[in-house]
């Protein structure tokens, strides 16, 4: 049996259902398929940049349970299929689209009571749903915020951004800071730890690519195991930037 999972981005149980990146190859698939996770595909943004079009975290906003904000232009197709799986769309006001920062409205980091993010250009939808929810908000400059966070635990996360760290830091959040760049991202110079990552477990963060090819492998590793979590990853190679692999259910514990 399956739930919805509760807390966004961080299972209490093995994913089984999980948002990613409509272009990921066969070896991906093949190793979402090992560890038993379902997969929802999403589809193309037009008017967004090629490198980004794809990417979950840009179009979808998951505010916990079986309650998703979506932007208004997500493709219909997608919008069914999370609506078959027993998910409620709530459309947000902005669209996703343009260059920055006209394609960020989504792209909040919620961890726990946390939720780290440009205010200015994060949609009102949303914004309301982490008011109603009495969320911590942490406004920071970076409008890829989530992109940016990788998240460990409802307290700890990890970023190439100072800004983002300084300021969880200042809020009693455990940060681990790694350096720039090391990750692919198609046309862009390159991508960021969060938009290779998503946790498959309560217990495993997953990533697009071997961790090991990053020169700050033994200080993720070392966070990670701090935090009780481990790593695995789904591809061979350099790390590569496909937007946030978002949990949606986990398996129930019979």
């Amino acid at each position: 049996m399956e739930n919805f999972i509760e807390n966004p981005n961080l299972p209490n149980n093995k994913v089984s259902l999980a948002l990613v990146d409509g272009r990921i190859d066969n070896e991906i698939e093949d190793n979402f398929k090992k560890l038993n996770i379902r997969i929802i595909k999403t589809k193309k943004i037009k008017g967004l940049d090629e490198s980004i079009s794809y990417h979950p975290d840009i179009m979808i906003h998951h505010i916990g349970g079986n309650k998703i904000v979506a932007a208004p232009n997500t493709d219909d197709e997608l919008i069914c299929s999370l609506e078959n799986e027993g998910f409620k769309i709530i459309l947000g006001k902005k669209c996703a689209t343009g260059s920055y920062p006209e394609d960020v409205p989504y792209n909040a980091a919620r961890f726990g009571d946390n939720v780290i993010c440009n205010k200015k250009y994060t949609d009102e939808v949303l914004m309301q749903h982490f008011y109603d929810k009495k969320l911590k908000i942490i406004d920071v400059k970076q409008g890829y915020s989530k992109c940016n966070i990788c998240i460990v635990s409802k307290n700890a996360i990890i970023t190439s951004d100072k800004g983002i760290h300084n300021i969880a830091m200042e809020n009693g959040i455990n940060s681990l800071l790694i350096k720039e760049g090391n990750i692919k991202l198609f046309n862009m110079n390159y991508g960021f730890i969060g938009g290779t990552s998503g946790a498959v477990s309560n217990k495993c963060i997953a990533f697009y690519g071997d961790v090991k090819s990053h020169p700050c492998y033994n200080e993720i590793n070392l966070f990670l195991q701090k935090c009780g979590k481990s790593l695995i990853n789904l591809k061979e190679n350099a790390l590569l930037d496909m937007g946030t692999i978002i949990p949606l259910k986990e398996y129930s514990i019979v």
